[in-house]
């Protein structure tokens, strides 16, 4: 298991040079030039010109994104252009309101979405089968952003049950992690579903029926446990989608995370903001694929046996 996880480990090496070299050359492609909000109106070609030495941008692109990578490795995300402070501390003072909210829309949509699938695998071809997964599809269908404004239309306009906007308490994060939960729900509960029924058809199932053991039981402390174990690989692939699918909803809540922050860093042209958020969705979409490998192999003795 040891010799796994640091094979995997090594694997990501490659993977984050190449996304950060991806990360760069996306940035640069985008129109548009930093020192239109740097220089003043009027400036002239000279003052440009001397701005954009000062930030190193007038330098060739190659040159540039190694100069770059090597003040990442070494842990220096550099200077905000526009802003003229660390990018990490613009990184340090985001993250904290994205980590909670992403965490909470994940803890959301695995409880809800596996009794979700629970249920629907239990009252299978039923309506309340039918029912739940016809909720499910509707609710995967929605664009994240339109949702969270219906959301912010009835239940902050009309009942004024919650904060419109802002992260000033813990109410304040309720829509947002019902509007990033609610997509995560959907797919939990279809995975959950399929992996159940596809378990139910095993062939120690059907002895466990044989021997006369409840179905609810059987159910609940056999066929789940098993069905889980592409359900958690699922939820490994959701901490990094949780965090990436948070930009906007950030955005419609005005919340100060790395959604917002990346918006206002693309709206500057500002590359190192933009580029230090853009990297840090990419490495959450990385970890979260190596826990869910990594808890697969942990629960499932046959992934064990074969990294042996």
């Amino acid at each position: 298991m040891l010799s796994y996880a640091l094979r995997r480990l090594l694997l990501l090496v490659p993977v984050f040079f190449a996304i950060s070299a991806i990360v760069f050359l996306i940035i640069h492609l985008v129109p548009g030039d930093p020192l239109d909000s740097l220089a003043r109106i009027g400036s002239s070609p000279e003052q440009k010109q001397a701005i954009a030495a000062r930030y190193g941008l007038d330098k060739p692109l190659l040159e540039q994104y190694f100069l770059w990578l090597g003040r990442l490795l070494q842990g220096d995300l550099g200077t905000a252009i526009v802003l003229r402070r660390p990018v990490a501390d613009l990184v340090a003072q985001s993250l904290p309101y994205s980590l909670a909210l992403g965490g909470l829309a994940l803890l959301f949509s695995s409880v809800f979405g596996i009794l979700a699938g629970l249920v629907a695998a239990i009252y299978k071809e039923t309506r309340i089968d039918q029912g739940i997964m016809a909720g499910i599809l509707f609710g995967s269908t929605l664009p994240s952003f339109w949702l969270g404004l219906l959301l912010i239309l009835i239940f902050a306009v009309q009942l004024g049950w919650f904060p419109v906007s802002g992260a000033r308490n813990w109410t304040a994060l309720v829509l947002p992690v019902l509007t990033i939960g609610l997509g995560g729900t959907a797919l939990v509960a279809r995975v959950t579903r399929t992996a159940m029924l596809e378990t139910a058809q095993k062939d120690f199932v059907l002895l466990l029926h044989a021997k006369g053991l409840p179905a609810l039981r059987i159910q609940l402390r056999h066929v789940l446990r098993h069905a889980l174990m592409p359900v958690v690989t699922i939820l490994g692939l959701r901490i990094g989608w949780i965090l990436g699918g948070a930009v906007t909803v950030e955005f419609v809540f005005a919340r100060p995370g790395l959604g917002t922050l990346l918006i206002r860093g693309l709206n500057q042209h500002d590359y190192p903001v933009v580029q230090a958020c853009l990297l840090m969705l990419a490495m959450a979409v990385m970890l979260g694929t190596l826990i869910g490998d990594l808890a697969q192999a942990a629960m499932d003795p046959r992934v064990r046996s074969a990294l042996q």
